[in-house]
C-alpha cells in the first residue's frame, strides 16, 4: 500500500513531552512518573500503559461544585508512549516554574502528576470588585500542555507596559502578575457590552510576566451555542452568557 499518509510517521524524540504535530501531543512514560491527562483525550498508545480516573480531594470537589471550574483528569502510568489530543485544538507545552501559572481549566490537556492545582476566584485572589472569574492556579515545577483555538498570541507584560485582553480570549497568565477585571462602557450605552462595540469584560495584567491569548472568544465550534439574550448574557454572565451556554460540551 502506498499513500502520502506514510509521511506522517511517529516523531522520534528524547523529550518526555513532544509534539507529534501542532494538534497531537506525544508523551513518553518510563514507569516511574505518571502524568495526568484530560479524560477521554487518549487517541493512541504503545507499550504497557494503564489509565485510571484521578481522585480529587474534598476541597477540589467542593470548588468544582461551587464554581464549575476544575479538571476532569485520568492518570496515565506504566512504560510506553501515549498520544493525546482534544477536538484538533492547537497544543502548546509550557514549563511551569516558581512563578506559577494561572489558567482556565478548559484549556489544560495534560500535566505532570507532581504539580499542584487549586481553583481561585480572580476577584478574591486579587481584590477586584465586579463579577468574578474562576481559574486554576498551577504551582510547582514541571510541564503543562495547553490547548488553544488556533495559534495564540503570547504577550509580555512589564512594569512599563501592561496588557489588556478580552476575558473570554485569555487562556493563561503568569501567576505573579497583578490582575484587574473591568468592563469598559460609555455612558450612552452602559447597559450594553462596551456600549455598541460588542465587547464585554476585560482583564488587565500588570507586573512582570506573560499573558497568553487565543484568537477566539468562544469554545470550539462543534458544540458552541449562540449567546443568549438579556442583560446577563450581554455581559457574558450567568446561564445565558458565553460560559453558561457552553456548559456540558466537550471542553467543559
Amino acid at each position: 500500500m502506498q499513500s502520502p499518509l506514510f509521511a506522517h510517521t511517529e516523531v522520534q524524540s528524547q523529550d518526555r513531552y513532544a509534539l507529534q504535530n501542532d494538534k497531537l501531543l506525544r508523551v513518553s512514560l518510563n514507569g516511574h512518573e505518571d502524568i495526568l491527562a484530560r479524560q477521554g483525550s487518549m487517541v493512541a498508545y504503545q507499550g504497557m500503559l494503564e489509565f485510571d480516573g484521578e481522585y480529587q480531594t474534598g476541597g477540589q470537589q467542593r470548588a468544582r461544585a461551587m464554581t464549575g471550574e476544575g479538571l476532569s483528569l485520568m492518570r496515565c502510568s506504566g512504560q510506553g508512549t501515549v498520544y493525546l489530543a482534544n477536538l484538533a485544538q492547537s497544543i502548546h507545552i509550557v514549563d511551569v516554574d516558581h512563578d506559577g501559572l494561572t489558567v482556565d481549566g478548559a484549556y489544560v490537556l495534560a500535566l505532570d502528576s507532581h504539580l499542584h492545582w487549586d481553583v481561585i476566584n480572580v476577584d478574591s485572589q486579587y481584590g477586584i470588585s465586579g463579577s468574578g472569574k474562576y481559574n486554576l492556579a498551577i504551582s510547582g515545577q514541571g510541564k503543562v500542555a495547553l490547548m488553544t483555538s488556533g495559534q495564540p498570541l503570547m504577550m509580555q507584560v512589564t512594569p512599563e507596559k501592561y496588557v489588556n485582553a478580552d476575558a473570554d480570549a485569555v487562556v493563561a497568565w503568569s501567576t505573579s502578575l497583578r490582575v484587574q477585571m473591568q468592563s469598559q462602557t460609555s455612558s450612552s450605552g452602559v447597559w450594553r457590552r462596551r456600549g455598541n462595540t460588542g465587547e464585554g469584560w476585560e482583564l488587565s495584567f500588570m507586573g512582570q510576566g506573560f499573558a497568553l491569548v487565543q484568537p477566539s472568544e468562544m469554545l470550539p465550534p462543534q458544540n458552541a451555542m449562540v449567546q443568549g439574550q438579556g442583560l446577563a448574557a450581554q455581559f457574558g454572565m450567568g446561564q445565558q452568557g458565553v460560559h453558561g451556554q457552553n456548559q456540558g460540551n466537550a471542553w467543559s
